[in-house]
């Protein structure tokens, strides 16, 4: 599907475009007195899938997501905490989850490299690629081709990372269930940030991007 055939990409794109890379905000709120900065409203918890890294997220919007606890599985079964077990029985919304399909789905990684950062899974718990049935390996496929159109639409993405961490040694840090990773990519979207600071700027609300992914989401 094309980004303007329905004009509904382009009106996407435009819009992400729009909060994920301003530079400045269009104006600066004021402390009230003078040293003593305004304490923003206390953050919602959001869940999710992923793992914390050795990244700070510095959020942009007056309103962050403040992310708690580590999210960590207790152990390699399903029932130990996996998130990727957990996330298809919460709402799209709570869960981030962009789309479903008959046993794969698309999700918004809590931890993003980038803005717009997916994964796409099988809905089994299955550690290893080899183990994918013949129908959860087409899905995947076919959900990680399309995360990518859903991403150009929205974000005018100029590449991507996309691959498979397989075993802890690998750098999966859920190893336990497959995952694939879907990352755009901009020109100089690594700056001084990532190697000074630690902290990767992201300009945008994690439940924000889910809902423009999923608006730009092709059908075909």
């Amino acid at each position: 599907m094309g980004a303007g055939r329905d004009g509904r990409g382009a009106r996407g794109a435009h819009a992400v475009r729009k909060i994920w890379w301003v530079d400045e905000p269009e104006h600066q709120h004021q402390p009230d007195q003078p040293g003593e900065p305004e304490r923003p409203a206390d953050p919602e918890p959001q869940e999710g899938v992923g793992i914390p890294d050795a990244f700070e997220r510095l959020w942009t919007p007056h309103r962050m997501a403040y992310i708690l606890g580590e999210n960590k599985p207790r152990g390699d079964g399903p029932r130990d905490g996996c998130p990727f077990c957990d996330i298809p029985h919460r709402s799209d919304e709570d869960g981030l989850v962009v789309t479903r399909g008959k046993v794969a789905f698309a999700v918004l990684n809590l931890y993003p490299y980038n803005p717009g950062h997916l994964m796409v899974c099988p809905y089994r718990h299955v550690a290893d690629y080899t183990e994918l049935t013949d129908e959860e390996t087409d899905e995947v496929a076919l959900l990680t081709k399309q995360a990518m159109r859903a991403v150009r639409a929205a974000s005018g993405a100029q590449g991507f990372n996309v691959g498979l961490n397989q075993g802890p040694v690998a750098g999966a840090g859920i190893a336990a269930h497959l995952h694939q990773h879907i990352v755009p990519r901009w020109a100089g979207d690594t700056n001084f940030m990532p190697v000074v600071g630690r902290t990767k700027v992201l300009p945008v609300l994690l439940r924000e991007t889910r809902a423009l992914l999923a608006q730009a989401w092709p059908t075909d």
